[in-house]
C-alpha cells in the first residue's frame, strides 16, 4: 500500500465557480476521487467530474470538468494519451506494478543476458495495433463489480483481451538496479491501453518477467501536463479553461450568428454550408464567445445534440475549507495504468 499523501495547505473555497475544465497534476498517493473531492471544495460545487482515472501510484495529468462542462468529459475520455513510465524487467507482481506482491524473479544472469536488440524487438512487438489483456486489478466491471474488487476479495479474474493501439513505444534510458533492468519509456496509446499490461507483456516476452514501477501521464488529446496546476496549489478560477475554448480544442468550432445562437438555444435546427460538413459533434459558439452547445451536421442543417446554459458566475471567495486526505490504495484503478 502506498504511504498516505501529505495534506495540502488549507485553501479558500469559491462558491459559484464558472463552468470549465481544469488541468490537474495529480500527486502520487492520491486517487482520482480524492482530486475530485478536493476540487469540489475549492470550487464550491458538487458538479465536478474527471475524464479518465489515474491509479494512486501514478502522477500527472487529470482533466476535471466543473459545472456544465462535465458534459464535455464524455468526448475527452476516449482521446489518445501519452505517458512516461519505468518498466522493471526481472520480476513480475500480482498487480503488474510495484504495489503488488512479487510472483517470481528471474536470475541475475538471465537479466544480465538481455541485449539491447532483444529489448528493442520486444518493444516493437508491443507497438502498433495489438491485442492486450487488461490487468486483473483494473476498473473494468465483471458482472457489475470492478475487477480489482474481485481480486481483493480473493477471486480469480481472467479478463478477455481487447484491441488497443500503441502508436509510440520509445525507450529513453536503461539502468541496472538490484538484479533488475529498469527501462524508462515514453508511450503514446489509444484510450483503454494499460501501461501496466505493457510492462507485464514485455517482461513475459523476454522471459524474465516485468512490472511497472512509475507512471506519469503527460498528455490527453490536445491537453498537456505543462499547462496543469499541482493539486496542492490549485487556484480553480485562474485554472479554468472556458467551455467554448475546451470544446473547440477537442471537437472543432462552428461560429454562429446571433439568430443561430437563439434558434439553437430554443432547440431549432440551423442552416449550414454542406461544404463545411464534418463527422461527429462540433462546438457551436455564439458571437460573444459563449458555448451554445454541441451540434451535428445533417446535410445543409445542424442539429443540437447538447445545449449549454450560460456560464455560472464566480463569486468572491468565502470561508476556507478543510482539505481532503488522500485515500491511498482506495482502488482507483483505471484507464491506461
Amino acid at each position: 500500500m502506498p504511504a498516505e499523501p501529505a495534506r495540502a495547505p488549507r485553501a479558500p473555497r469559491v462558491r459559484g465557480t464558472a463552468s470549465g475544465l481544469v488541468l490537474i497534476d495529480k500527486p502520487q498517493g492520491w486517487t482520482s476521487h480524492d482530486a475530485v473531492a478536493r476540487t469540489r471544495r475549492l470550487a464550491g460545487t458538487r458538479k465536478v467530474g474527471h475524464a479518465g482515472t489515474l491509479d494512486p501510484m501514478a502522477t500527472g495529468l487529470l482533466i476535471l470538468g466543473i459545472n456544465s462542462s462535465t458534459r464535455l468529459l464524455t468526448y475527452i475520455v476516449g482521446l489518445d494519451k501519452e505517458y512516461l513510465a519505468t518498466i522493471r524487467l526481472g520480476s513480475s507482481t500480482t498487480t503488474d506494478d510495484a504495489e503488488g506482491e512479487e510472483l517470481g524473479r528471474a536470475s541475475v544472469d538471465a537479466v544480465t543476458a538481455l541485449t539491447p536488440e532483444a529489448v528493442a524487438a520486444g518493444i516493437a512487438k508491443l507497438t502498433g495495433a495489438i491485442s492486450q489483456q487488461p490487468s486483473a486489478v483494473s476498473a473494468i466491471k465483471v458482472d457489475g463489480k470492478r475487477a480489482y474488487a474481485r481480486v481483493r476479495a480473493g477471486e480469480e479474474v481472467d479478463l478477455p483481451s481487447r484491441p488497443v493501439t500503441v502508436s509510440a513505444f520509445e525507450l529513453i534510458d536503461t539502468a541496472a538496479a538490484d538484479g533488475h533492468l529498469d527501462l524508462t519509456v515514453r508511450v503514446e496509446c489509444s484510450s483503454g491501453t494499460y501501461i501496466r499490461a505493457l510492462a507485464r507483456d514485455l517482461g513475459a516476452g523476454l522471459g524474465v518477467g516485468g512490472h511497472l514501477t512509475s507512471l506519469r501521464r503527460t498528455r490527453i488529446g490536445p491537453f498537456r501536463i505543462d499547462a496543469a496546476q499541482p493539486l496542492e496549489e490549485l487556484d480553480v478560477p485562474a485554472a479554468l479553461i472556458g467551455p467554448a475554448d475546451a470544446a473547440t480544442r477537442v471537437l472543432g468550432r462552428l461560429d454562429l450568428t446571433e439568430q443561430q445562437a437563439i434558434d439553437l438555444g430554443h432547440g431549432k435546427q440551423i442552416q449550414v454550408d454542406p461544404a463545411d460538413h464534418v463527422d461527429g459533434p462540433v462546438a457551436a459558439v455564439a458571437p460573444d464567445g459563449r458555448l451554445v452547445g454541441l451540434v451535428e451536421y445533417r446535410g445543409d442543417h445542424a442539429k443540437s445534440l447538447i445545449n449549454f446554459p450560460p456560464d455560472e458566475i464566480a463569486a468572491p471567495a468565502v470561508a476556507t475549507a478543510a482539505t481532503e486526505p488522500g485515500a491511498a490504495g482506495a482502488g482507483d484503478h483505471g484507464d491506461a495504468s
